[in-house]
């Protein structure tokens, strides 16, 4: 399972996205005061997992269908949390490494292989697309944020929280800002260093964006990582800043400038992947 200590990239769709009898569950789920918020949701989608993953499987669990929720004036917007796509990540990671007598026993051939249809579909865009499986709304790294994440956003677009009890780091942008800032990236990183692993990760990024209503909004939340971090400290972090500053350079030929970016964001956020191995 996913340590808490963890960030998300969620996207939230408007409610034209979905079909007619998701529309109105997701406007009974919001009448009836049931979206969760992204403080608590974290802890509550760990828990609803290993519920899951106690459930007898004589079948694939589905877990209910739960959501975070943005409402402007004119408009609610939905971020599922597609759980059944969660329970079968956990069911195929259970068996990572454990002998095959116990990991039959725990998660039986028959049902791996229906967790590992599950998986595979959602990771072929294709499918998600053509085939109506459901789209995954929001990807969790742990002990970090992907430094490809920080494409999508600008400086000017974060949201700080330092209140006692209420700390919280978030980016919000519209999608179709997003999809703009990851094209741009794409082609600077494709000119400038070729195919390499992070213009293939700013290419799956951006495949993914694809895959939403174009009236959507992205969020960036640091999460759980608030908690490792002094108010000073998110107060001055600069990585979205950094990134583009970065990729300018990178378009302009000026090397160094942007293997300094590169390394000061390596360097910042590898100090908090350290942090793991502390006890």
């Amino acid at each position: 399972m996913p340590s808490l200590f963890a960030s998300y990239l969620r996207v939230y769709e408007p409610l034209t996205a979905f079909d007619r009898d998701r529309q109105s569950y997701w406007r009974r789920y919001v009448s009836e005061g049931r979206a969760v918020a992204p403080v608590e949701g974290p802890g509550r989608q760990r828990t609803a997992v290993i519920e899951a993953l106690g459930a007898g499987w004589t079948r694939l669990p589905d877990p209910p269908e739960e959501a975070y929720v943005l409402e402007t004036d004119d408009s609610l917007l939905v971020c599922p949390w597609n759980l059944r796509i969660r329970v079968a990540e956990a069911a195929l990671s259970a068996r990572d490494g454990v002998p095959s007598v116990l990991a039959d026993a725990f998660v039986p051939p028959v049902l791996a292989g229906q967790a590992r249809a599950v998986v595979d579909d959602w990771r072929s865009g294709a499918r998600v697309l053509e085939h109506g499986v459901p789209r995954v709304h929001e990807q969790i790294a742990t002990w970090g944020v992907p430094l490809r994440w920080f494409v999508l956003f600008d400086p000017a677009e974060r949201d700080l929280v330092t209140q006692p009890g209420r700390r919280a780091l978030r980016y919000r942008t519209e999608i179709s800002k997003a999809r703009r800032r990851s094209s741009r990236a794409l082609s600077v990183l494709r000119k400038s260093v070729g195919e390499a692993p992070i213009t293939e990760a700013v290419e799956e990024a951006a495949r993914w964006l694809e895959e939403f209503h174009p009236r959507s909004v992205v969020e960036l939340d640091y999460g759980g990582l608030v908690d490792l971090l002094s108010d000073e400290t998110l107060a001055a972090d600069d990585s979205p800043e950094l990134v583009a500053g970065g990729l300018a350079g990178l378009s302009r030929g000026e090397a160094d400038e942007a293997s300094a970016a590169y390394d000061k964001l390596v360097a910042r956020w590898r100090a908090v992947q350290l942090l793991e191995r502390c006890n």
